[in-house]
Order: C-alpha cells, then sequence, then structure tokens
C-alpha cells in the first residue's frame, strides 16, 4: 500500500535552515508528481512546493519562493525540502503528498521556527 514517511523537522532559529525528506513506498514513485504541503495552527493546509516527476519542473508558493528548493531523487524514492532562511510563519506540521493517491497524507512532520 501506498506509504509516505516525512522527516528531518525540529526546531530552527529565525534565518536557520533545515531539509526536510519524504520516503516513498506502494507505488511507482518516478512516475508520479509529487508535493510539499504545510498546515500551522488554527490554518488549513496549503500547498507550497511541487515537483514533476521527472524532477524538472518545479513550482512554489509565493510564501516559500527563493527560499525553499524541492528536489527528488527517483532512485531513492525520496523527495527533499531544503528550507533556508526561516520565519517564525513557517511553523507548521509538513506533509508530502503524491498525485498517484490523492486521499493520502502522511503523519507529517513538524518544524517550529523561534528563538
Amino acid at each position: 500500500q501506498v506509504q509516505l514517511v516525512e522527516s528531518g523537522g525540529g526546531l530552527a532559529q529565525p534565518g536557520g535552515s533545515l531539509r526536510l525528506a519524504c520516503v516513498a513506498s506502494g507505488f511507482t514513485f518516478s512516475d508520479y508528481l509529487m508535493s510539499w504541503y504545510r498546515q500551522a495552527p488554527g490554518r488549513e493546509r496549503e500547498l507550497i512546493a511541487v515537483i514533476s516527476s521527472s524532477g524538472v519542473s518545479t513550482n512554489y508558493a509565493e510564501s516559500v519562493k527563493g527560499r525553499f528548493t524541492i528536489s527528488r531523487d527517483n532512485v531513492k524514492n525520496t523527495m527533499y525540502l531544503q528550507m533556508n532562511s526561516l520565519k517564525p510563519e513557517d511553523t507548521a506540521v509538513y506533509y508530502c503528498h503524491t498525485s498517484y493517491l490523492l486521499t493520502y497524507w502522511g503523519k507529517g512532520t513538524l518544524v517550529t521556527v523561534s528563538l
């Protein structure tokens, strides 16, 4: 069955960096578009980055453009999110998502940006 396991979250200071990873299984990873979402406390889940199946094309929400970089390794069945210049408003649970099964969500990984 489909499984997405996010990792790499934690506590970071404003201006700091974190790298998230998402390991996928249960489907042919290299065939599908992947994305990162986040959900801050009291807010709806929002799409922040998308990457094509080949990794050639990417798109970002305005709130993270220029600071975050999405990438993927189709050999390792893993997607990444490099987060730089972190801000307190980046505090959220971060989820990866696959176009293979739109209804599936993993447990996410918590990112907290604070002094």
